[in-house]
């Protein structure tokens, strides 16, 4: 391991100015000491944010809720709100990684996390993401678990948080600080298409750092479901995933959304998969011609051609539960 300086904030304006292009940030460091370890990342210092106030989950008054940037994963999963408001996010939560991790992993860490494609992780290898002009070993190379949408020449790494699947679906806002102060962003525009700059993966300036994360307001009544498919039932990343929610209008579809993980270079929202499911009768139909729909511009590697299928089996099944709970949803609030 490279050497490096450590320093503590004790507020988060002393954060955003006390942090150069060659320092990161650190809380559960679950991701960056892994790749500290392996010579990926090389941080010139270490920036504890642990101490500063970044802990709340609380509603605003407009409907939305806020969730402190530090608040861990396991405290997430488990909190009465998400469960009873936003239960698709608690289960993206419980699917992903080991319970160690996530009583350690924090919300901003989990945004902020890097792929798992093996030749990012290994400094012998070309890779784009990590060293800019050098290449892409998995695009002709063991390309099983990368992406099939939103890949490029330069870049096909899949992101790999079931968390991030979870709030692409619902909608969420980003609140970013840094040196030249507080602004926002929405969650679809922060993680960025790798296109001919893959290394640059985030709408994240120098010295900035996520402080909170803002929820759309939950659909009530509503029925939400993530689905992971996987090589194994636990510690293993999505092969393919659907993050689905919906609400009915009798037996049709009033409001849906979807989203996708496994399959794309950032979590991948489906618009118009979703417009061709609003209004429609909720039945397989329409929920094959969905998934039809949000599928059709991928592109398969040669290793991973079997990711479509089988994202479109987590679509389906996925909207198909969401249904179940909405229903059940409806008939409880019509009993109320």
């Amino acid at each position: 391991m490279r050497t490096f300086a450590y320093s503590r904030a004790d507020s988060i304006e002393q954060a955003a100015h006390q942090t150069t292009p060659t320092a990161a940030f650190v809380a559960g460091g679950t991701t960056l000491l892994d790749l500290v370890k392996l010579d990926v990342m090389r941080p010139s210092e270490l920036v504890d944010i642990n101490t500063l106030p970044l802990k709340n989950v609380e509603w605003l008054d407009d409907g939305r809720l806020q969730i402190g940037a530090l608040v861990t994963n396991t405290d997430l999963a488990h909190h009465p709100d998400i469960q009873q408001h936003y239960p698709v996010l608690s289960q993206a939560l419980l699917a992903g990684a080991s319970t160690q991790l996530r009583n350690m992993a924090t919300t901003a860490g989990n945004v902020m996390q890097r792929t798992r494609c093996p030749y990012y992780r290994d400094p012998a290898a070309a890779c784009n993401r990590r060293e800019p002009g050098s290449g892409c070993d998995a695009r002709h190379g063991l390309n099983r678990l990368n992406a099939v949408l939103g890949g490029s020449d330069a870049c096909v790494a899949v992101h790999p948080s079931d968390m991030c699947v979870a709030m692409a679906a619902i909608g969420a806002t980003l609140t970013l600080s840094g040196p030249e102060g507080e602004r926002e962003v929405a969650f679809q525009d922060f993680h960025r298409l790798p296109g001919d700059t893959p290394h640059i993966e985030h709408d994240l300036a120098d010295g900035e750092l996520i402080t909170a994360i803002t929820l759309d307001a939950p659909l009530v009544p509503a029925g939400s479901y993530y689905l992971k498919l996987r090589d194994r039932a636990s510690y293993e990343f999505a092969l393919a995933s659907t993050a689905a929610q919906l609400s009915l209008d009798g037996e049709m579809i009033g409001e849906a959304r979807v989203a996708l993980g496994g399959v794309g270079t950032k979590p991948w929202r489906c618009p118009e998969a979703e417009a061709a499911l609003v209004g429609q009768p909720a039945e397989m139909a329409t929920f094959e011609r969905a998934a039809d729909i949000a599928l059709r511009d991928a592109v398969p590697l040669e290793h991973n051609a079997f990711k479509i299928p089988l994202a479109r089996q987590s679509i389906i099944r996925a909207l198909r539960e969401a249904t179940r709970l909405a229903r059940q949803d409806e008939k409880q609030e019509g009993q109320a």
